[in-house]
């Protein structure tokens, strides 16, 4: 239950309200002054104040307006109010005015509500700094046997709640794939939660993991929510787990058997209900045996492990990406494009894939298709080596007509070719000839071993 600051000068009263409240399960404490409930709002992180007007000291207007921006929530009560009185209140911040004498019930009817609008307020404030651009445009049909067989395991398991391990190359789609099994289960309401584990510093892992109460270190001027907090009732997804430091292995290796934790700072077990899905583009059980991994944690989150091919052992779902991902430029995609796409073995898996056609987009303007503008990295990768490029070593005039040919699929301009080569027109026509009649037109197919893509 929450934490309550009870501020009133009359001690009778505030020791009775203070037990009915402790039989409630919250946690208070008290001031005689205004002064007082100050130091410990000061000091303290409270969720709700119960706080009266006519204090010894000060009004408690004074103290409210005084306290605004703690984060606590306040209830005003006061034996004396008025609706001019209880209209200031509201201004000042306060979340409800109860006017002396009231039931025990109508009180705690205003303290859940309060506890309601904090805990909102506070998820907001969380969610806002972890919020990242969800529109994925990803094809999840496939034509490859190899990947159908995850699709239809990922199925299969997304009804259950077993912790699943997503392994594969970066690029391959494993939060996409780990989103995918949220919206299939019975979770596919509440929060999908991803947790960074490349990108959170060591010594804010656990605060960014389990939060913290206001006062756990410097800095800390609110309680924040932990990740696995806002899971609560949904999926933790854990991107990238294989980065995650030594130190913090431990304690998320408890929070895996239990659902239990501690923010930072905090006495008080938590326990959520969530879903682990977890990612790695690492071999886990090399990382176990050299000791960077805890063998104990890598057995609690692969009750299932998936294996995630790579886009070259997929090619058969290249074009389909790609249209995918050329859909809302509203561009297209012609048979010479298709044919480098499916030359090239994608280390960047499906995210280079969407970062060439999407630079290809923009950099072929007004022209519907992006053919002549496809440009792939890694040269070294795409070309290989020497024999496997030529095959038998060509002669001078064969590496010239290559080159040609090259100049030719992927330009398409025969003036582009001539100023690039510094010759004529004319003698680019005669190149062209000769390919075809040496049976390598660009237009009417390839000659193997080709090296049509050095860039």
């Amino acid at each position: 239950m929450g934490r309550i600051l009870l501020v009133e000068d009359e001690k009778d009263f505030s020791e009775l309200l203070a037990r009915q409240l402790s039989k409630k399960s919250f946690r208070v404490d008290k001031a005689y002054s205004g002064e007082e409930a100050l130091r410990l709002l000061e000091k303290n992180s409270y969720d709700v104040v119960l706080l009266d007007i006519k204090l010894s000291d000060m009004n408690g207007l004074d103290l409210l307006k005084r306290s605004r921006g703690n984060g606590a929530k306040f209830i005003v009560i006061t034996g004396y109010g008025d609706v001019a009185t209880a209209v200031e209140a509201m201004k000042a911040g306060a979340t409800d005015f109860i006017q002396k004498p009231f039931s025990f019930e109508i009180l705690l009817v205003s303290i859940e509500k309060a506890l309601r609008e904090k805990r909102l307020e506070e998820e907001n404030r969380t969610l806002k700094s972890i919020l990242s651009d969800s529109d994925q445009e990803v094809v999840l049909e496939s034509r490859s046997p190899k990947f159908r067989e995850v699709l239809e395991l990922i199925r299969n398991s997304a009804k259950t709640d077993m912790n699943i391990l997503l392994r594969g190359e970066t690029g391959t789609g494993k939060e996409v794939l780990a989103r995918y099994i949220h919206k299939l289960s019975p979770r596919r309401e509440n929060p999908f939660i991803v947790v960074d584990c490349s990108a959170i510093p060591e010594h804010l892992f656990e605060s960014e993991l389990f939060g913290h109460e206001k006062g756990a270190y410097t800095g800390a001027t609110f309680r924040k929510l932990g990740l696995v907090e806002l899971a609560d009732g949904g999926t933790l997804f854990l991107d990238e787990i294989g980065e995650m430091p030594l130190s913090v292995q431990a304690k998320l290796l408890r929070f895996v058997e239990t659902r239990n934790f501690r923010r930072v700072g905090g006495l008080r077990e938590i326990k959520v209900n969530v879903r682990i899905i977890a990612a790695t583009n690492r071999n886990l059980k090399d990382m176990v045996r050299k000791g960077n991994f805890r063998s104990d944690l890598l057995f609690r989150i692969n009750t299932l492990e998936v294996e995630i091919p790579p886009l070259r052992e997929r090619k058969e779902d290249i074009p389909l990406l790609a249209e995918a991902f050329l859909r809302r430029f509203g561009k297209k995609i012609g048979r010479r494009g298709l044919e480098l796409l499916m030359r090239y073995d994608w280390p960047g898996n499906i995210r280079e894939l969407r970062n060439v056609v999407e630079r290809a987009s923009l950099l072929s303007g007004h022209e519907e298709y992006i053919d002549n503008y496809i440009c792939l990295p890694h040269r070294e990768a795409l070309v290989g080596k020497p024999t496997e490029i030529f095959g038998e070593l060509p002669t001078l005039k064969d590496l010239e007509l290559m080159y040609v040919k090259y100049l030719y699929e992927r330009f398409g301009d025969v003036n582009r070719i001539a100023s690039i080569l510094g010759c004529s027109r004319r003698t680019v026509f005669r190149k062209l000839k000769e390919l075809r009649e040496r049976n390598m037109n660009p237009e009417g197919g390839s000659l193997s071993g080709l090296a049509e893509n050095i860039y």
